[in-house]
């Protein structure tokens, strides 16, 4: 009898914590990233493919809630329970400023023309800060119902979307006035909302519900009910066929994106899972969970039986050495000189 083939992920150590975002960089000339947020306070980049570790960001003195990386992989920014929003230089490691906020910040996202960063969390507004002027003052957008739980931009950078830790639904803001524009109606507050890499699709789960809306007209088009609650969900983004959800049973679910069928189940988790996202060109996926991992899925084939974990890939961050050289010969190369 043919032994039926298991999936088996990518195994990615290195956070002592839980990690609660993932974001991937869009596809670049020196390939694709991935970046990761944690409670451990320390943002870690890797290479999207293999998982390997780049480098790990130093510098906040809190959780880190989220993280994200420019168009062109060449900045990340952090927000950060410190109250703080920090500009890195991806290839150095380095701090290029610190936005500072009043409260916790939850989340970030950079403008799809890299010139704007845009930052919520407690305090309730939504701020855009110029990243051609690092020292002005932010445009600031208020009357959030809620805490804000995730941002993202869309529509060109013409229109920003939000969504409330205490607060159903999903806010689309206008920036030429400012205003809201629509709300996506939903029973629960939204954990994730995703706009999807060809804009069409806006994705969001709100406790076991996964919805796809349009993101020009904002019509509901799909919402399906998980078999838990879900925190996070991602929609392939090459063909738009599948799409997968991870949440409070520690498994990482992949559906039929037209029937909402179960197409497989991947297990090893040790922890929910608290973000789920799918790689650019669609191939592979990761998932971050409560037991400080990472997890690199590849798209096909999809397992039903029980996956056993790749030993880790990555370098353990405490081995600071390592990552001091790889920086000095990034730098060395690159010409830039230490401070």
């Amino acid at each position: 009898m043919e032994k039926k083939k298991v999936a088996l992920p990518l195994v990615c150590h290195g956070h002592s914590r839980p990690v609660v975002d993932l974001f991937y960089s869009p596809i670049t000339p020196d390939g694709y990233f991935l970046i990761s947020a944690s409670k451990d306070s320390t943002p870690m980049l890797r290479n999207g493919e293999t998982g390997d570790w780049i480098g790990t960001f130093e510098g906040h003195k809190g959780a880190v809630w989220s993280s994200c990386l420019d168009t062109n992989a060449l900045r990340a920014a952090s927000a950060s329970a410190d109250f703080s929003v920090k500009l890195w230089d991806a290839l150095t490691g380095d701090e290029l400023h610190s936005f500072e906020h009043k409260h916790i910040v939850r989340a970030c996202a950079f403008s799809e023309d890299t010139h704007h960063l845009l930052t919520g969390g407690v305090e309730k507004i939504l701020r855009i800060f110029d990243l051609n002027r690092l020292d002005a003052a932010p445009r600031e957008v208020d009357n959030s119902p809620g805490s804000i739980r995730t941002v993202a931009w869309l529509h060109s950078d013409q229109t920003i979307l939000s969504s409330c830790s205490d607060a159903s639904g999903v806010r689309l803001w206008d920036l030429r006035s400012g205003k809201i524009v629509q709300t996506l109606e939903t029973k629960s507050p939204v954990t994730s909302a995703e706009v999807s890499q060809d804009g069409r699709y806006i994705t969001t789960s709100d406790g076991s519900t996964v919805k796809f809306w349009d993101s020009n007209h904002f019509e509901l088009v799909k919402s399906y009910d998980m078999p838990c609650n879900v925190e996070s969900a991602s929609l392939e983004p090459k063909h738009g066929n599948k799409f997968i959800a991870g949440g409070e049973d520690m498994w990482v679910h992949v559906f039929d994106f037209h029937t909402g069928k179960e197409l497989g189940c991947n297990k090893g988790h040790h922890g929910p899972i608290h973000c789920v996202r799918f790689a650019p060109g669609g191939e592979s996926y990761a998932s971050g969970s409560e037991d400080g991992t990472i997890r690199i899925w590849l798209t096909s084939p999809v397992s039903r039986e029980k996956s056993d974990a790749v030993p880790g890939n990555a370098p353990n961050p405490k081995v600071k050495a390592v990552a001091d050289e790889v920086t000095r010969k990034i730098k060395s190369s690159l010409h830039i000189g230490t401070a």
